[in-house]
């Protein structure tokens, strides 16, 4: 059977994660150390939890409204008009990924660029390839950093939409104020759409994530989530908050792609935003002073400030990260190769969401292949 005229052209372009694949290969490993996960090793909240059974149990199981339950919204709206002076619409989205999706189904047509940072949260390019348009990669090795004249470099007539990610995945670098203002002012000044994901800012460590909202608030949508802050990723619950051109577009492809975030879920992040989460904040800082402190004798890296990631570079004594990560890999640790998130393929991402005996453990498996 010829299958090639079946299937969409976009399929041959998107590809399956690479994280998968090393999940697939360490099935295989009895009693892994696993240091490559993105998600917090904490359960939800009991309170939240409590919260949905409720929910469940008064009947809420319908279907929402698209753009999501008015009073989860209204308390985003008075939530971010508190932090920024602005009245901002809402749109509740399945998870940051459900956002990205929409924000990118609204803004780019066949053959529109977007640009980012190299290295990327596996998603974009994927992404971008999904909704037919071109991504266009900036170097930012090797310190990370947005530098504005190599992405405004990047831009040409067909840019729509330039992605910012602060906290970074793989990075967990966090941008600075004023690398922010400049990822605004190109925004700005070539009449770009902004998309900030900002899915661990509730995980900044030295201090707060800036946010280009209130910087250029005619060209930016703010996608934030709550699955990894609150413990809950499996309920796929983020939002999108931008000017009205915008979350209306969203909004309506929303109504034929998702319809509605989980209603359960709803009812339950309006309880998570009032419970305190700031032991996990403290908690992760501590994890991630002891990974650098154990990295430090044997890795060159930049010590990340917000989620829970370090991105080292791989011992130049193996051709490639892919090969570190293989062989940190036959050692029963499990470490993600830097290529999957970059075109280069010279760091490797660990995840120090887990416990500490697993981060001593990995670190001197790791610490040991890099003497070799």
């Amino acid at each position: 059977m010829d299958t090639s005229r079946l299937l969409a052209g976009r399929t041959r372009k998107v590809e399956f994660s690479g994280i998968r694949k090393f999940f697939d290969m360490a099935a295989r490993i009895k009693n892994p150390c696993d240091l490559s996960i993105g998600l917090p090793d904490y359960d939800a909240p009991e309170p939240v939890k409590d919260a949905a059974i409720a929910a469940i149990r008064a009947g809420k199981n319908r279907y929402t409204p698209s753009s999501g339950m008015p009073e989860l919204r209204q308390r985003l709206v008075d939530q971010l008009k508190r932090a920024t002076g602005l009245d901002r619409s809402i749109l509740i989205t399945s998870g940051v990924s459900g956002g990205l999706t929409l924000a990118l189904l609204a803004t780019m047509d066949p053959g529109d660029e977007a640009v980012f940072l190299d290295p990327y949260f596996v998603s974009y390019l994927q992404l971008v390839h999904m909704v037919g348009g071109v991504p266009r990669p900036v170097p930012s090795y090797p310190d990370f950093a947005f530098n504005p004249e190599r992405v405004e470099a990047a831009i040409t007539p067909r840019t729509k939409v330039l992605m910012i990610n602060t906290p970074g995945n793989p990075t967990g670098r966090v941008m600075t104020q004023p690398e922010v203002e400049a990822a605004a002012a190109l925004a700005r000044k070539h009449n770009l759409v902004l998309i900030a994901d900002e899915i661990y800012d509730k995980l900044c460590y030295d201090g707060p994530n800036p946010s280009p909202m209130a910087l250029a608030p005619d060209h930016t949508v703010v996608l934030g989530g709550y699955g990894k802050t609150y413990g809950i990723t499996g309920w796929r619950m983020g939002y999108a908050a931008g000017p009205a051109w915008l979350i209306e577009e969203m909004t309506k492809f929303h109504q034929y792609t998702y319809v509605c975030a989980p209603s359960m879920a709803q009812a339950a992040t309006l309880a998570a935003l009032d419970t305190d989460v700031s032991g996990h904040r403290r908690d992760y800082a501590a994890k991630r002073d002891l990974v650098c402190r154990l990295l430090a004798p044997r890795f060159a890296f930049e010590r990340p400030s917000g989620g829970f990631y370090v991105f080292p570079e791989a011992p130049r004594s193996y051709p490639s990260a892919t090969a570190f990560c293989e062989a940190s890999l036959a050692e029963g640790v499990i470490v993600i190769p830097g290529g999957i998130f970059s075109g280069r393929d010279t760091h490797f991402r660990i995840s120090y969401a887990t416990t500490d005996e697993n981060i001593h453990r990995g670190c001197e498996v790791l610490s040991r292949l890099a003497q070799r």
